[in-house]
């Protein structure tokens, strides 16, 4: 988690829940990608992490960098996107993730992706050291 003078932020990572057969849900690592490429800027595109090749039960994509506050819509924009993708079996697990945004002026907040949205609140008092 790092900041800038201008208002950067982020880190988190979003999970991918497996389905019932113990295959990870590749329909929707798939949509994740598509989103991440409709939105590619050549910029901060390049914060996002994606496994090259599956393994285990679960798939994960990340982000980490320091975005400009006039940004951050670029990314809550994909997030909201990425939330609303729906379950792809039957169990109706939908994609979930937690990431944690740190703003000099505002302090540090929480972006949960479930239930198909994302919901933001001030962070939890454990994570004030990254406001330091």
């Amino acid at each position: 988690m790092t900041r800038t003078s201008d208002g950067g932020l982020t880190s988190g990572c979003l999970r991918v829940d497996q389905g019932l057969a113990g295959k990870c849900d590749q329909k929707q690592l798939a949509a994740i990608r598509e989103i991440i490429s409709a939105h590619d800027d050549d910029h901060y595109s390049r914060g996002w992490g994606l496994p090259r090749q599956q393994f285990n039960w679960t798939c994960y994509a990340f982000y980490g960098g320091d975005i400009r506050e006039l940004a951050v819509s670029w990314l809550l924009d994909q997030l909201a996107e990425i939330a609303r993708i729906p379950a792809s079996d039957e169990d109706g697990d939908r994609v979930r993730g937690l990431f944690l945004a740190s703003h000099e002026v505002d302090g540090t907040s929480e972006w949960q992706i479930r239930e198909g949205r994302v919901l933001i609140s001030p962070a939890d008092e454990r994570h004030r050291y990254l406001d330091a």
